[in-house]
């Protein structure tokens, strides 16, 4: 079995280990985010997609692209804290940093078997996804992950700014 050095490859790697697992029969997820002040959430949301498959994947959004959706005060942690992080957890493979807001270019490129979204993307109310076109494109699926009632970021700095 391929074992990097680092979690934190480049893609021809990424894409060479992606090769390795599906010749071996194994099953790629992939999950992403912001992972901004990591918590129980995250955790717990990264544990279920690792337990749907055997190699876990987890893009991390670049700092520009979460300066560009969530606003000029995030990301709290640089992307590099954020990824050293994320590539701590047992349950996770790899982590690929990506500049787009949404993953669709990475998903495209990688074609994970399945694709993982929190709860509040689920169907029939969820928000919409906007990588379902690409991930259905290529015959892949779509799982979405239980969310911890509570745990966020933004309750995180609201707690913080409350105790100040």
């Amino acid at each position: 079995m391929w074992q990097p050095r680092t979690k934190l490859v480049p893609w021809d790697a990424l894409l060479a280990g992606r090769d390795e697992a599906r010749r071996a029969g194994r099953v790629v997820v992939w999950t992403n985010g912001t992972f901004d002040l990591l918590h129980p959430g995250h955790v717990s949301s990264l544990q279920a997609a690792r337990a749907l498959g055997d190699v876990l994947v987890v893009g991390l959004n670049s700092d520009a692209s979460v300066r560009s959706y969530k606003g000029p005060s995030r990301p709290i942690l640089t992307q590099d804290e954020r990824a050293a992080m994320l590539a701590a957890l047992e349950c996770v493979d790899y982590v690929m940093v990506f500049d787009e807001p949404t993953p669709e270019a990475a998903l495209a490129r990688l074609q994970p078997d399945i694709h993982c979204k929190g709860a509040e993307y689920a169907p029939p109310h969820g928000r919409p996804v906007p990588e379902r076109a690409v991930v259905e494109g290529y015959g892949g699926r779509i799982e979405y992950l239980p969310l911890v009632p509570g745990v966020s970021t933004t309750e995180l700095l609201n707690r913080v700014r409350e105790k100040m």
